[in-house]
Formats: C-alpha cells, sequence, structure tokens
C-alpha cells in the first residue's frame, strides 16, 4: 500500500516523490502553494511514512507501486516531482509508463548516474534509535547525534519520529533501507530514450548535478533543460521554496 496526502482538488494532477529518509510531509508547505493550481499528491515511498516496506527497494520495484497506485486512485495523466532519490524514481516511472500517463517531468538535484555512499553513518544511527526505546525527541536526537553532527540533518531525520504506545518509533523500515542501500545508490534502469519534457533543477552549491553528468542527461532525456536555483544546496526546495515553487509552475504551466 502506498500512503498519500492530496492538496487541492482542481487543475491538473501532479505527483511529488521525496528523497531519501523523508516523507510526504516534507513538502506540505510548497504542496499547499501549488494546490492553487494543480491536485498535488504527496506520497510516501516504500519503507518510508506510512507506506508499506519494500525488501530489495529496486527503483523498478519503487516506481511500479507508484504507478500502480496512480492506477488504482484513477490518476490516470498527471506532472510529476521528484526530489533525490524520489527523482530517481520519477525518472524510473517515465521509463516505464505509457506515452500517455506523465506529461512532463521535474527533477529536483539528481542526475541518472550511479552515487559514492554517503549515509552510513545515518543509518547506523538510524539503526540505535530503531533498537532503543525512546521515551522524548530528545533523547532521539541526543542518541543521532553520536553519528550525525549536523542539527539541520537530525532534524530532517527526526521527522520520521512517530509516538506509539512505548514512546516514540521510526516511521521507516531502516533495515529494509540499509540493505537497498546498495540499489539505491545506483543510477535508475533506463534502457531507451525518453521524450517527455523534463526540467531539472539543480541547487548552486550542490555535488549531486556536476557538468560531468551532463551527458548521462541528455542523453536520456531528449527534452531536457536545467535551471539553477542560486545560494542553495541539496535541500534547494526547502531552502528557497519560494524561487523553487515558481520554477514549477512555470515549467508546468
Amino acid at each position: 500500500m502506498i500512503h498519500a496526502k492530496q492538496y487541492g482538488s482542481s487543475g491538473p494532477n501532479l505527483i511529488v516523490i521525496h528523497g531519501l529518509f523523508g516523507n510526504a510531509d516534507n513538502w506540505h508547505s510548497i504542496a499547499q502553494s501549488l494546490a492553487e493550481h494543480f491536485t498535488v499528491y504527496c506520497v510516501d515511498l516504500p519503507n518510508h511514512g506510512r507506506s508499506d516496506s519494500m525488501p530489495d527497494a529496486t527503483y523498478p520495484k519503487m516506481a511500479q507501486a507508484i504507478l500502480d497506485w496512480a492506477t488504482e486512485q484513477g490518476i490516470d495523466t498527471y506532472y510529476l516531482l521528484g526530489h533525490s532519490m524520489g527523482g530517481k524514481v520519477a525518472m524510473q516511472m517515465a521509463a516505464m509508463a505509457t506515452a500517455e500517463q506523465i506529461t512532463k517531468l521535474i527533477v529536483a538535484d539528481i542526475a541518472p548516474v550511479d552515487y559514492s555512499a554517503s549515509h552510513t553513518d545515518i543509518l547506523a544511527g538510524l539503526s540505535k534509535l530503531e533498537q532503543t526505546v525512546l521515551h522524548s525527541r530528545k533523547e532521539a536526537d541526543s542518541i543521532l547525534s553520536d553519528y550525525e553532527s549536523s542539527v539541520p540533518v537530525r532534524q530532517f531525520l527526526l521527522k520520521n519520529l512517530v509516538r506509539s504506545d512505548q514512546g516514540y518509533a521510526l516511521a521507516l523500515s531502516v533495515n529494509n533501507i540499509a540493505e537497498s542501500y546498495e540499489t539505491i545508490l545506483k543510477k535508475p534502469i533506463i534502457k531507451a530514450t525518453i521524450n517527455i519534457p523534463t526540467l531539472f533543477i539543480k541547487g548552486e552549491h550542490s555535488d549531486y548535478i556536476i557538468t560531468d553528468y551532463q551527458d548521462a542527461i541528455l542523453s536520456i532525456f531528449k527534452q531536457a533543460s536545467v535551471k539553477i536555483i542560486p545560494g542553495t544546496g541539496h535541500w534547494l526546495h526547502a531552502e528557497k521554496p519560494v524561487p523553487f515553487t515558481g520554477l514549477v509552475r512555470r515549467f508546468l504551466q
């Protein structure tokens, strides 16, 4: 089962996919803004939020889960926006969908390439949280600080804490994510060119999209354009939501 939150009920459909360790709620403010013009669906990926867990979470499996969910909901045609790992899922969906399903695609700060591991300590910290009976968010933050020094990153990760009968628990399938991590680092499996109008949005200071990746992007996405948001890193939509939302709206309209 895929869980999703809907914002608005008029205008073209827009499906939004979060990144690794995120959930639908990360996009609440942006979805509210976009709901003036679109019917927005923010989904929880498998192993995240309130969606089902998924062992061996490959990009084709995750993409098929979202495609099936859209079909079940009667969402036949839609715009698609994905950030980071969610951008890879969105690219995979574009490769697997029928010609009429996805009319425009937006990929936020990720490219169709393999990446090196950078979340090993975070996964260890999340595993520690999962094995601990947590009585408060402060306690969880204290434990996580041994694995991740950045306060903003910890605050983002701790958005996955939900109340349980015993205290707090993570709305993440940490073991499944850890076991699928090597696969998550890989590029989507795309065997043919994609002719959907596609916008790649890069954070100026992010190294997730670099010049060396341009050939990989253009060899697959024949109608690709790239926009850069100045003064932002990988979390460009959270750092500068107004310029980000403006780019999304202009491209889709």
